[in-house]
């Protein structure tokens, strides 16, 4: 856009913001033609703040005719495609690929392209998506819908566009707000535990941004520098415990990743963090020999009730064995491990490494899994190895302890059954 132009565009929006323009009576049909037809980047964003704009004002049954008009009004043609696919086929070169490439995308999808055209529209955009998950997930026109939202977030979030910032203490009050807000794993409930976490010289914390989005991060990892491997989440996080000197640790402990954006949802970044974290974590410490998590097994209590065990399993070894079983053997239809945390370090390259009861006492751990928890082993020099084997064949990387571990819990799931 020109310097001209942009002027133009500011003075437009301010004059819109405070009232001054005329009110549109165009309908939210002829805005979205409008917009997709528009020829001059001026005009374009007058009409796509004012899509925006009624957008932030809208209840969700609103949304939901915005949605469908979307899905439904601004589809594919199939006809066109057909016509657009035999021509190339026909003679295939430049000009009937353009034609099919042009048939093939939903003006749907240039509709989005053309209102994140307006300054901060990014993140709107991201909130957008996140109602159309919570309001459309029974309708199979908006999932289709979803799926081009998804595309165009795969291309706009991806791992060349993201900036990883640390966070510290000293980091402004508005992100540290939002740290709170978007912990997902171990609640923090107060300033004072957040600068328990950020505040000793043992603990990190690391972020993705995306320039759009410069206030908001994306996903962030909380990080303990230790001795040996923990084995308890209370411990870890523990009041008044003694930091440990930077240059004296020898592991990494990721313990907590967030996704901040539910509208980012099937976007990945928690590979790439973990990844850049680690190297840069052993750039700056090379005493640091060991990478792992501790992480919850968020589904392993339902799963212990879906096996009609006869007593609930209440000692440790046992515990341990039916945590293991259920990490690396029990299955979604797909193949994939039934756990989702799971599913998430393994597709990353990482090894099951070690199980620990009684590793989170709070309500929320034992509600989920009896107080298990486990470390995933991130070996920087066979992740990608062990990545490939998981994705072509489901090949689940473990330690020799894990596996003999899940063969004692296959065990006794046989002595048990009915």
């Amino acid at each position: 856009m020109s310097i001209f132009a942009d002027l133009l565009s500011n003075i437009f929006d301010r004059r819109y913001r405070f009232g001054l323009a005329r009110e549109d009576d165009r309908t939210l049909s002829e805005l979205t033609d409008d917009l997709v037809s528009a020829s001059g980047d001026v005009t374009g964003q007058a009409v796509a703040r004012q899509i925006l704009d009624r957008y932030a004002k809208w209840g969700d049954a609103e949304k939901l005719d915005f949605f469908r008009h979307m899905a439904l009004g601004m589809d594919l043609d199939p006809q066109a495609v057909r016509v657009a696919l035999d021509a190339y086929e026909a003679s295939p070169g430049k000009t009937s690929y353009r034609a099919f490439m042009a048939a093939a995308e939903p003006p749907r999808q240039e509709l989005v392209r053309r209102l994140n055209q307006v300054p901060g529209a990014t993140h709107l955009l991201v909130s957008m998506r996140s109602d159309l998950l919570r309001l459309g997930q029974e309708d199979n026109a908006l999932m289709a819908l979803d799926l081009d939202l998804r595309h165009l977030f795969a291309s706009w979030f991806n791992r060349g566009f993201l900036v990883l910032r640390p966070i510290s203490w000293e980091s402004p009050a508005h992100i540290l707000e939002k740290i709170i807000a978007y912990e997902a794993v171990h609640a923090i409930d107060s300033w004072n535990e957040l600068r328990r976490r950020l505040q000793p010289a043992d603990r990190r914390c690391f972020a993705f941004f995306h320039p759009a989005m410069p206030d908001d991060p994306l996903i962030f990892v909380e990080v303990a520098l230790t001795k040996g491997v923990p084995g308890s989440i209370q411990k870890l996080l523990a009041e008044g415990r003694s930091a440990l000197a930077p240059e004296q640790a020898d592991t990494a402990v990721f313990y907590s990743i967030s996704n901040c954006q539910s509208g980012l949802a099937g976007i990945s970044f928690g590979n790439s963090l973990i990844k850049q974290v680690a190297a840069d974590l052993s750039a700056q410490l090379p005493g640091l020999k060991t990478f792992v998590t501790l992480s919850p097994i968020p589904g392993f209590v339902r799963w212990l009730a879906d096996q009609n065990l006869p007593d609930s399993p209440q000692d440790d070894t046992t515990l341990r064995q039916l945590a293991a079983y259920y990490l690396t053997r029990a299955k979604r239809e797909n193949g994939k491990p039934l756990d989702p945390v799971a599913r998430f370090h393994l597709g990353n390259g990482a090894v099951v490494h070690a199980l620990h009861a009684g590793a989170d006492t709070s309500p929320k751990g034992r509600a989920q899994s009896e107080g298990v928890m486990v470390n995933y082993l991130y070996d920087l020099a066979r992740v990608s190895q062990n990545h490939e084997k998981f994705a072509s064949d489901g090949t689940i990387a473990t330690s020799p302890d894990l596996r003999s571990l899940a063969q004692a819990g296959e065990a006794r799931l046989k002595e048990t059954a009915p």
